[in-house]
């Protein structure tokens, strides 16, 4: 009897407690966006690098934002140099996930023409970029591409 008696609690507080929740088909459910952005930087290295400038993001579910970057790193690297390119985001569910600072190894070269190609993370964020461009530089640099929103003036 007791047995009957704890079985029929228990079935209580199971069906109490789940009442609540939603299907695990719709809690699991996540929609995700794909993002890309193009960007232009210009900047300088001696062993340190610094580059900054302007990128425009835009996502196939129609989100689009102007944003800032600014990219420091450290490493074996020497040059001026201006880049224009493009980058692909990995998998998003919002277009706010692009902000932040990402963690960056970079490798580039070149001597009138500039090429660049970068792979960033922050989390479970992640950036691809490559471009072309002008100067000369060559080298390979450690550090992080910080993109926010634009200053205002």
């Amino acid at each position: 009897m007791y047995r009957r008696i704890f079985h029929n609690i228990l079935s209580i507080i199971v069906v109490i407690t789940f009442m609540g929740l939603p299907p695990v088909a719709e809690a699991e459910r996540t929609i995700t966006i794909s993002c890309k952005m193009s960007y232009r930087l210009k900047g300088w290295s001696i062993a340190y690098k610094q580059y900054n400038g302007f990128g425009d993001v835009s996502c196939n579910n129609g989100q689009r934002a102007h944003v800032m970057l600014e990219s420091k790193s450290l490493g074996l690297s020497i040059g001026v140099s201006e880049i224009e390119g493009t980058g692909q985001f990995t998998e998003l569910r919002d277009i706010k996930e692009v902000y932040g600072t990402f963690a960056l190894l970079e490798g580039h070269a070149g001597a009138a023409k500039s090429a660049e190609g970068q792979v960033l993370t922050r989390g479970l964020v992640s950036l691809v970029l490559s471009g072309v461009g002008r100067g000369f530089d060559i080298g390979v640099t450690l550090g992080g591409l910080k993109i926010s929103h634009p200053r205002k003036r």
